[in-house]
């Protein structure tokens, strides 16, 4: 048996520590809350109130203009209208607005903290300890000091969604601006290019195929903290699979499974469209 005097316990601190934030910045953290609710809600009002079809055209038209395959684009199509058959098309649209917003802080928070790394020695060897620990950090866990400071519902799922999916985006930011063959940065500095507009005009761009790699995965790990996240009180089809749990309702559950894969698909071929259409371009370049 370990010895007794040697265990050291983080809890206590670690508990002290949320509890003077919620006590001394309560009320900032109840204003972001509210900020980013708002967000949601608006989100959710355009996806809730446009007819069907017209975002299955939408979905169909990114879908064609990503990867220029007719079979994908219907695939899309057809994936998007099985959805809507199942019954599901309500709750994927909540399931969406709560995605949509996650991936968007992620790719704001991501990509600049990407480009950091890549020019930046002392931030890469800090940032990639912490990366690895907010992806190798079971989902659940997340949820705890969100729920402490937000509360419950949308605000908390978010937040820990966009903690659980911007560590890829990160990750593959970096890769990408590295990878630039250096002989094209040097031409570009031979021109007189600035920093900031070899970045903006050279790395940036060549970096785009891996960067919607890395959004890819995001997107991807966003949308399986979906279930995780219905357990603070988020709607859409985690709560649907939730419910299906505890009523053991092996039927509800599968429908609401279904509906998450389907979504999961539809995105990730209209992503990884848009990636292999850009490496493309770069290779014909």
């Amino acid at each position: 048996m370990f010895p007794e005097q040697w265990r050291i316990s983080i809890r206590a601190p670690v508990n002290d520590f949320i509890e003077a934030l919620v006590v001394n910045y309560g009320f900032a953290f109840r204003a972001f809350a509210h900020a980013v609710l708002q967000a949601i809600i608006f989100i959710e009002a355009i996806l809730r109130g446009t007819p069907w079809w017209v975002l299955i055209l939408v979905f169909m038209a990114l879908a064609w203009f990503g990867s220029r395959k007719l079979a994908v684009t219907i695939t899309v199509g057809l994936l998007l209208l099985l959805i809507g058959v199942l019954g599901l098309w309500d709750l994927t649209m909540q399931t969406l607005a709560l995605m949509l917003m996650g991936t968007f802080v992620s790719v704001i928070i991501g990509i600049p903290m990407g480009i950091l790394a890549a020019k930046s020695r002392i931030v890469r060897n800090i940032a990639l300890p912490a990366l690895d620990v907010m992806q190798t950090m079971p989902g659940f866990v997340y949820l705890i000091p969100v729920m402490m400071l937000f509360g419950l519902g949308k605000v908390p799922a978010v937040l820990a969604t966009i903690i659980y999916a911007v560590p890829p985006l990160i990750r593959l930011t970096d890769l990408g601006i590295r990878q630039v063959n250096a002989e094209v940065v040097e031409a570009a500095t031979a021109f007189g290019g600035s920093p900031r507009q070899i970045l903006f005009g050279v790395e940036l761009p060549l970096a785009v195929p891996t960067i919607m790699a890395g959004l890819n995965q995001t997107i991807m790990m966003a949308l399986s903290m979906v279930v995780v996240a219905s357990m603070i009180g988020a709607r859409g089809l985690g709560e649907q699979v939730l419910n299906g749990i505890q009523t053991l309702d092996v039927g509800k559950g599968l429908e609401a499974g279904i509906g998450i894969v389907v979504l999961a698909v539809v995105l990730d071929r209209v992503t990884q469209g848009f990636g292999r259409t850009r490496n493309m371009e770069k290779t014909d370049g």
